[in-house]
């Protein structure tokens, strides 16, 4: 039986697609998995250090896909999500992040969302640049041939600024060490009045993932609540 998804519009849907979602034990990947799935497509959470969260997305994933639960009694395979522990700074990793979502699932990847990022300036480039690096390279040679195939991956707005203030998202990330003076700050800057919820960069991403948005190719969309850079 396969996999199904209360999404009204068709264009929208993502059901029986495999999507692999990096850095999405917490923050915007968090956000990015459960929307995914919300839009019937089968998850990979992919985590390096915190597996409690890992696993907790994975079973707020469960909790509002209940129809997948059928599928996977008949099959015997896990039908909507899977947790697999993999540094995407590591080449092997990686690889081996991609081979357990084609063993789960018994198909190829049609979509990566690479969202893992890190504020520790030791390591930042090893994670958000190198790591975005390799996971676009296995994509790029294993994604699904044919249709549906997505290689997404997310940046901030301060890659193009040469100005403090930027249109950030409120995650634990954001909030760590900030003062409250600061915050407020933040969102006198945008045109919102607020930072960006997480809900905000996962529907653009949905968009992009799904056939709706198949015409958008080698694009950078910029989703900072209109920040001025």
């Amino acid at each position: 039986m396969a996999a199904s998804s209360s999404v009204s519009s068709p264009a929208l849907c993502l059901a029986g697609r495999v999507a692999i979602v990096t850095g999405s034990s917490r923050g915007i990947g968090r956000g990015i998995a459960i929307h995914l799935a919300e839009l019937g497509a089968r998850i990979v959470i992919n985590y390096s250090t915190n597996s409690v969260e890992a696993d907790k997305v994975a079973e707020a994933i469960t909790t509002n896909c209940p129809n997948n639960d059928v599928a996977e009694e008949v099959t015997g395979k896990p039908s909507h999500v899977i947790v697999v522990k993999a540094d995407i700074s590591q080449a092997n990793q990686v690889k081996l992040l991609f081979d357990e979502a084609e063993r789960a699932f018994g198909s190829p990847v049609h979509i990566l969302v690479n969202s893992a990022g890190i504020a520790d300036p030791n390591h930042s480039i090893d994670v958000n640049t190198r790591g975005a690096l390799l996971c676009a390279r296995e994509a790029a040679n294993r994604l699904k041939r044919g249709g549906g195939g997505r290689i997404i991956l997310l940046s901030s707005s301060l890659v193009q600024s040469f100005k403090p203030s930027f249109g950030p998202v409120a995650t634990e990330m954001f909030f760590a060490g900030l003062s409250n003076e600061m915050v407020e700050k933040v969102k006198a800057q945008n045109l919102f009045g607020r930072p960006g919820e997480t809900k905000d960069i996962a529907n653009v991403v949905g968009f992009l993932a799904s056939d709706a948005g198949e015409w958008i190719n080698g694009q950078v969309i910029i989703a900072n609540g209109g920040s001025i850079l």
